[in-house]
């Protein structure tokens, strides 16, 4: 029977298996969600519990403790000025855990591990006013730019046209002197 022992091992040693869990857990605060093992995912959980309720109690102490695990400055500034407050109101449970299936090659179950506040990026509904607009903009500016072009073209030709008189004006020979000049 296992009983008090927590965690699992994964196959790993400690060391490696602290610091693989630290990266992750860098990844799940920088992304707000990833994918991974079942397993994995589920072992994680405690992690960023425990960062989490570090960042709530929002002392100095609590940060260099946060940082001594997460080892990266902006993550540790992210979690408690943007991830905490939005997770103030809950006593636990700051993740989800969704199964994905099985992975190809070694058929191990997969998981999506986000935090509970993660949200993707919706696109606003658009009124028809605003998508006839955005329609007459691509049609519009195809004949305005052919105008311009137009004019531009015309403009480039001017300017070369104006830059060869003022070389010939610079490049003008001196006239050579008559005699009389020279004899004055």
């Amino acid at each position: 029977m296992r009983h008090r022992v927590a965690g699992r091992k994964l196959s790993r040693h400690s060391q490696h298996r602290k610091l693989m869990f630290r990266n992750m857990l860098v990844s799940l605060l920088q992304h707000e969600r990833i994918k991974t093992t079942l397993a994995k995912g589920k072992e994680l959980r405690g992690w960023v519990d425990r960062i989490i309720s570090l960042g709530k109690k929002g002392t100095l102490h609590a940060r260099r403790q946060a940082f001594a695990i997460l080892r990266e400055k902006e993550i540790v500034k992210k979690v408690f000025e943007e991830i905490v407050p939005r997770l103030k109101d809950r006593e636990g449970g700051y993740t989800r855990i969704y199964k994905m299936g099985w992975r190809q090659g070694d058929g191990a179950p997969l998981s999506l591990i986000e935090l509970v506040t993660f949200a993707p990026e919706k696109e606003k509904k658009k009124s028809t006013v605003e998508k006839a607009k955005r329609v007459l903009e691509k049609v519009t500016p195809k004949r305005k730019a052919k105008e311009g072009e137009k004019e531009k073209e015309k403009e480039k030709k001017e300017k070369k046209v104006e830059k060869k008189k003022g070389k010939e004006t610079t490049k003008e020979k001196p006239k050579k002197k008559s005699s009389e000049e020279k004899s004055k």
